[in-house]
């Protein structure tokens, strides 16, 4: 039971439900990316070209993406903190398992590695809709853009953390010991979450002060509520009547493009470092983590500048797509990398570029804006899987571009579109940024208490 005591100062719970968000993130990308650390030594231990390459980095996303309307589907059906506990878990046990491809040798490694990222990207579908609900339940709306920006910015914090780890890993120890390292440290993290998350009406140490605090500005404090009151949600007309939006719509067409960005980071840019600018792969996992220190701080500070705008009277609308938009403009600098030969000049313009992509995404605090109280799980889901839809294309894509012209130059100016197609999303066709609420009924007339 929450503690029903009304103080003067209100608790800060919801800061330590953030600051677990943001350490699973972290680990949650970091798995992600054990692939793109040990790709250069994998493909020469498996003899992968550029195509064969793309396929198995994009792996992870074509699950992740099919997952995506199954994953929201239980997180509103059997609530966050359980649905999320058991992703965290199996992607761990995933990501392990993946230390012993080794034992197998030609197709039969390729085709178990990319068994094993299909595996891995279903289980971590529910995570981002996971972090959406719960930042929508516990942070008012003057707060959402920070919550949602730190726990987004973790992508960023995992390269800072685990690339110059994982490049040291592979260095002394073998690309197999990424893969055990990542996934036992998940398993652990898996635990901490149980003991860690609850909804706001159940968490032993909130006060009443800080549950009125929350509602008030905006928080919808009931969503994982234990025990509540389900209701029977007619899946179908639910996603046709959230398509039919213009406002959503863009947004998630906008989040496509800005997952461009990501996904070349998470797949490519330790290979482009090591193939195109010639580094070892030790000195490219240190290497990588500059741009990502920059894409943190952009990403904290875009949320920080949208909910102070949001604070001295602007309208929802205009405090988040004015990060978005600035961010992502700056974001196309990195095509410049193809003018310049000094590394040192490389890894400033892709620090530029990551910073002001980092300012960009807020496309989840967008979601915890926009998102129908009655299908909160299944609208982030829908946005998730636009998103990543990106994870599959991104890294084909450049694998072909790569096999075609023997340069990341298209590369480049493939990824830089898509930041300059974002915002084009928030300028022409999004329109209001505002709740969307269903036009006609999506609970099933004989639904019952779960």
């Amino acid at each position: 039971m929450a503690a029903q005591f009304l103080t003067d100062r209100p608790t800060r719970v919801r800061w330590t439900i953030l600051a677990m968000l943001f350490l699973v993130t972290t680990v949650n990308y970091a798995d992600r990316a054990t692939i793109s650390i040990a790709g250069p030594e994998l493909s020469k231990v498996l003899d992968l070209s550029p195509v064969q390459m793309g396929f198995v980095f994009s792996a992870f996303a074509w699950s992740y993406v099919l997952a995506q309307l199954p994953g929201g589907w239980l997180l509103d059906r059997f609530g966050t903190r359980i649905t999320y506990f058991f992703s965290i878990f199996l992607w761990s046990v995933f990501t392990l398992f993946q230390g012993w491809v080794g034992f197998f040798s030609g197709a039969t490694a390729v085709a178990v590695l990319f068994g094993l990222r299909l595996l891995v990207g279903a289980a971590e579908a529910p995570s981002f809709p996971g972090n959406s609900r719960l930042t929508t339940s516990w942070f008012p709306t003057a707060e959402r853009g920070t919550a949602a920006a730190i726990f987004n910015s973790a992508q960023y914090f995992a390269t800072v953390l685990f690339a110059p780890l994982m490049g040291w890993l592979v260095h002394s120890f073998g690309w197999e010991s990424v893969f055990f390292v990542m996934g036992g440290l998940g398993i652990v993290m898996a635990l901490v979450w149980l003991k860690v998350i609850h909804g706001p009406r159940s968490h032993p140490r909130v006060n009443a002060a800080e549950l009125k605090q929350i509602e008030h500005g905006g928080a919808l404090i009931d969503l994982e509520t234990t025990g509540a009151k389900k209701q029977a949600i007619d899946t179908w007309s639910c996603i046709r009547q959230l398509l039919s939006s213009r406002m959503l719509l863009g947004i998630y067409i906008g989040q496509y493009c800005i997952n461009t960005l990501t996904y070349f980071f998470l797949t490519w840019f330790p290979v482009y470092l090591v193939k195109e600018r010639h580094m070892t792969i030790l000195k490219a996992g240190f290497i990588a983590a500059l741009p990502a220190i920059a894409g943190f701080l952009g990403g904290v500070l875009g949320g920080v500048i949208s909910d102070r705008m949001i604070k001295a009277g602007y309208s929802t609308s205009t405090a988040r797509k004015t990060p978005i938009i600035g961010g992502m403009l700056l974001a196309t600098t990195m095509i410049l990398c193809n003018y310049v030969e000094s590394d040192a000049v490389v890894v400033a313009v892709m620090a530029l570029a990551f910073f002001g992509k980092g300012i960009g995404a807020l496309g989840w605090a967008v979601v915890g804006d926009t998102s129908p109280s009655q299908a909160g799980g299944m609208s982030g889901a829908l946005f998730n899987t636009f998103g990543n839809v990106a994870g599959i294309t991104t890294p084909i894509v450049i694998g072909y571009i790569l096999s075609a012209t023997g340069s990341f130059y298209g590369a480049l100016v493939f990824v830089g579109a898509n930041a300059l197609a974002t915002v084009l999303c928030y300028l022409f066709l999004v329109g209001e940024i505002r709740r969307f609420e269903f036009a006609r009924p999506v609970v099933k007339a004989d639904a019952k208490a779960a």
